[in-house]
């Protein structure tokens, strides 16, 4: 009697890249893996968990490169799903935000495969890593999150009511699109906001620099800034220095 293969797709989120940022289940998962179809920005350190039999295949999407078309993705996700029971789909940050995760769901479903989702954590969290939290009471009303490239090339259309607001916003994709996020701001009144590009945020090679959100293009050319990255938009991202400040201030001493 021949045991049928439950088909089985893991689509779980690596984080921002640092191991120490997976979840439990994540880890678990990964360290009984059979195949993993890895993203171009999951560490390393984070494939190293998988078993040393584990089949690893890269199926990465360099930012404005190289990359691996969908339809051939979906191709190895079927190939592997039927003659494995645990399939990794791994991605970095978590798959269902601007990680076409969902258009995998979609797509392991059409043929009858289960999917466990498994999220991960968002590299826009990696703010907070950074002293920059995404809210604050007083400051900040909540948080957009926005891509900076969509399938035809073009900026989020929310990013002019994104600027209006009061909330944080923060840009995935969007370091080919500074100049124009940059005017965006200043057409609205707001090109003194306080912003922030972090380009491999909690990994060791991590790099921040902050400025006006008018100066972005000027000053990611001047620390030579790359993909990938974030950009945080908000009065969240000066919010350490004016506490500091405020505490200083407070607790001065008057001869």
């Amino acid at each position: 009697m021949i045991t049928e293969i439950k088909k089985t797709l893991f689509i779980i989120g690596s984080g921002p890249g640092n191991p120490d940022f997976l979840t439990i289940k994540a880890y678990n998962m990964l360290k009984k893996s059979e195949i993993v179809l890895f993203d171009n920005l999951v560490s390393q350190e984070i494939l190293d968990l998988c078993p040393e039999d584990c089949k690893k295949v890269y199926v990465g999407k360099h930012p404005y490169g190289e990359y691996v078309p969908q339809d051939d993705i979906n191709t190895l996700i079927s190939y592997y799903c039927n003659r494995f029971s645990n399939v990794v789909r791994l991605k970095g940050g978590d798959p269902y935000i601007f990680g076409r995760g969902f258009e995998e769901w979609l797509y392991a479903k059409t043929l009858g495969i289960a999917v466990e989702y498994i999220p991960g954590i968002s590299s826009m969290q990696g703010t907070g890593v950074n002293d920059i939290p995404l809210t604050h009471r007083g400051i900040s009303e909540g948080v957009w999150a926005l891509t900076g490239m969509k399938s035809n090339g073009e900026m989020a259309a929310d990013l002019t009511l994104a600027a209006q607001s009061n909330s944080t916003v923060i840009i995935y994709m969007g370091m080919r699109k500074l100049t124009e996020i940059a005017r965006t701001y200043v057409l609205h009144g707001k090109g003194d906001t306080p912003s922030a590009i972090i380009q491999h945020a909690t990994r060791p090679n991590q790099k921040i620099v902050t400025c006006s959100v008018k100066d972005l293009q000027k000053t990611s050319q001047q620390h030579e800034m790359a993909h990938p990255a974030i950009i945080v938009i908000g009065h969240v991202v000066n919010l350490q220095n004016n506490i500091y400040s405020s505490i200083l201030q407070d607790n001065r001493i008057v001869v």
